[in-house]
């Protein structure tokens, strides 16, 4: 079968599509046609070799981290998916595979794709839409009636941030540009601040909560605007000390955490805001939840640019690019 497949890290130039073996499923595993595989950040920050000290699979290996397709075959143990099912994953962190014609996961962290979804939208939501999910549900405690800031809603992540904090019923002030200010109101965002004119700290008001997808910057103006107490959650920064613990509590890995961390952490404390670095959990019963989101018609799947499995490198070339609003999404041909 053909997949991507990282050779050194470093540019482009590292990753190549090439012939494979197909995987073999395991007892709890299914084994899926990939039809559409969705891109992120993560992927050519793997291919960069910057998540080396976390995790280093034996080269080569196949990219791809996220994809919908169809059930081919099943595990002797598995229950809940059946020969034609349609079903999205998160794959395993220490798996990749995402990136091929066919593609192996456990059914735990699999979800049936509901029928008001294709299957090149379906590709598009399990990394960002879980990522969003436990940032805002479960580190930030969401609640009604509260206010949360989300630095670049128009981003994958940031399109599903925005739809899931207003099913929590906060109210939403998003950073944006012009182009992108249309697309984040669409999707219920109360208040776009234009990144490009206007600075962040002169808000003048207070946020209970706050979602980082920038860094920089951003993530240092976004504790000037918090409620003394408050939390602000990154996925763009850098990770902190209790980020060991949800990647298995290495305690050298908490060590170097604390000392990259150090100045964010300190300028959060000088703000009386706590600051925390996620990494999202690969979860199939989650992936339902957020299924059964669109099936009611309150979580949109926003769709940049789609391209050919062929044409991975250039749907690479565009996403490093930062303007994607929405997710990029390579398909596989039938």
């Amino acid at each position: 079968m053909r997949a991507y497949v990282l050779d050194r890290y470093g540019g482009p130039e590292g990753a190549r599509l090439t012939d494979v073996p197909a995987p073999t499923p395991g007892p709890s595993d299914i084994l899926v046609a990939v039809r559409a595989a969705g891109l992120n950040p993560v992927d050519y920050k793997f291919r960069e070799g910057k998540l080396r000290a976390i995790q280093r699979p034996k080269l080569p290996f196949v990219l791809g981290n996220e994809f919908a397709g169809e059930v081919i075959a099943v595990g002797n143990n598995v229950t809940r998916f059946r020969v034609g099912d349609r079903a999205f994953a998160r794959v395993a962190k220490s798996s990749g595979g995402a990136f091929a014609e066919q593609a192996c996961v456990s059914e735990d962290l699999a979800a049936h794709i509901p029928a008001e979804l294709d299957t090149v939208a379906a590709a598009a939501v399990p990394l960002a839409g879980l990522t969003a999910l436990q940032a805002l549900r479960d580190e930030l405690a969401v609640q009604s009636g509260q206010s949360v800031f989300i630095s670049g809603g128009s981003g994958g992540v940031g399109t599903f941030a925005i739809q899931i904090a207003k099913t929590l019923g906060a109210r939403v002030t998003t950073t944006a540009s012009k182009h992108g200010e249309a697309l984040v109101r669409s999707l219920g965002c109360d208040e776009v601040v234009d990144y490009a004119s206007q600075d962040v700290s002169t808000l003048g008001r207070r946020f209970d909560a706050g979602f980082d997808l920038i860094g920089g910057d951003t993530l240092g103006q976004m504790f000037d605007i918090m409620k003394p107490g408050s939390k602000v959650v990154s996925i763009a920064a850098v990770p902190e000390p209790h980020t060991a613990s949800d990647l298995g509590g290495s305690p050298l890995l908490a060590a170097m955490f604390w000392i990259i961390s150090y100045g964010i952490r300190s300028r959060a404390r000088r703000a009386g805001v706590q600051y925390r670095y996620v990494f999202m959990h690969p979860s199939g019963s989650e992936l339902a939840q957020l299924a059964d989101l669109n099936r009611q018609g309150t979580l949109r799947v926003i769709l940049d640019k789609t391209f050919s499995f062929e044409n991975i490198a250039e749907a690479f070339a565009y996403l490093e690019r930062g303007h994607a609003k929405g997710k990029v999404v390579v398909t596989m041909h039938s």
